[in-house]
């Protein structure tokens, strides 16, 4: 592990998508060094482990299996291992591992600041954990409640291969998929969102690079104590008052309007929505995140700052376009 003033980090797989924002979004932050493997080297296991030795912190920007696999290379060097963000899925619900949520709960973003190792969240997760945790938490929702949860992303988000298909316009105009109900997020989503049932989770892709909705559906009568639509946007406010990158929009929730998926895109923020109908006893829960900020990328750098006492150089500042809350329309 280094030990130069300025902290050093390796992003693991820096050519992927979600490690070129990483790198976009350190190169303007001063004080820090990001350390680079000559390409040919990039599988050697030796060079790769001079590397680890070298920095205070590596960023795993891998497929699942070989994010395992660097771990464990991380392991064979004892005390002189860095620090490690896994943007993988491997190792999120893994023992030894911190969730890199830093709004989770009052405790999280000091466990983050302090961990070894830390997780971070999926894009999808991220949305549906922070509507459903605290209304979970406030008793609003039963851990068991049946949830479905609903989200359409940016085809940014779905690998090589589904960008190559949409960028050669090869792919549909929108298509729903995992829809043999096992997506590798939703154990995640369980465990972070305080379930105990598992939710029925529909994702979708639409043909527009960036952005994200995930909703959630509630038959307000069927919650106990028959919460209105006010109960949820106050729980909702009171969890996320202060914090930075999360806003709840305060407007009456009655009104019919449109949300755009790509409002956000450029920024690391998150806006959370309560509409619904009170005459009908009906409620959606809307999350609004770009899927490479706030969902990966700036979620990631977030972490970075808080792992390595960055916060203030780091954190808000990678929102290239910052907005003010948000209004409904």
């Amino acid at each position: 592990m280094s030990t130069s003033q300025h902290p050093k980090i390796f992003i693991d797989g820096e050519a992927g998508t979600t490690g070129l924002e990483i790198r976009e979004r350190l190169a303007r932050v001063a004080g820090i060094e990001v350390k680079s493997i000559d390409p040919a080297l990039r599988k050697d296991a030796a060079a790769r482990k001079a590397m680890l030795r070298e920095v205070d912190l590596v960023v795993l920007c891998l497929p699942d299996h070989a994010a395992r696999e660097a771990v464990a290379l991380a392991d064979e060097l004892g005390a002189e291992a860095p620090r490690i963000l896994d943007a993988s899925t491997a190792h999120r619900v893994a023992p030894g591992w911190v969730y890199g949520f830093a709004e989770l709960n009052a405790a999280q973003e000091e466990a983050v600041r302090k961990a070894s190792r830390v997780a971070n969240p999926g894009c999808y997760p991220t949305g549906a954990i922070a509507l459903i945790r605290p209304l979970v938490d406030a008793g609003i929702i039963p851990a068991d409640y049946p949830l479905t949860v609903n989200a359409v992303s940016g085809y940014s988000g779905g690998g090589r291969s589904m960008i190559q298909d949409y960028e050669t316009g090869t792919a549909p105009s929108f298509e729903l998929y995992a829809l043999g109900l096992e997506h590798k997020h939703v154990p995640e989503l369980m465990r972070y969102a305080g379930l105990s049932r598992r939710p029925i989770f529909v994702p979708s892709v639409g043909n527009f690079r960036q952005g994200m909705l995930v909703s959630v559906p509630l038959h307000l009568d069927a919650l106990p104590g028959n919460p209105c639509l006010r109960d949820l946007e106050l729980t909702l406010d009171a969890h996320y008052r202060g914090q930075e990158l999360i806003s709840v929009a305060r407007e009456p929730m009655a009104k019919a309007v449109r949300l755009a998926a790509e409002e956000l895109n450029g920024t690391d923020r998150m806006e959370l929505f309560v509409f619904g109908k009170a005459d009908l006893k009906q409620a959606v829960l809307v999350a609004r995140l770009d899927n490479l900020g706030k969902g990966a990328a700036g979620a990631a750098v977030q972490n970075i700052g808080l792992m390595l006492g960055l916060d203030s150089a780091v954190a808000p500042a990678s929102s290239a376009k910052a907005r003010q809350p948000a209004q409904l329309r």
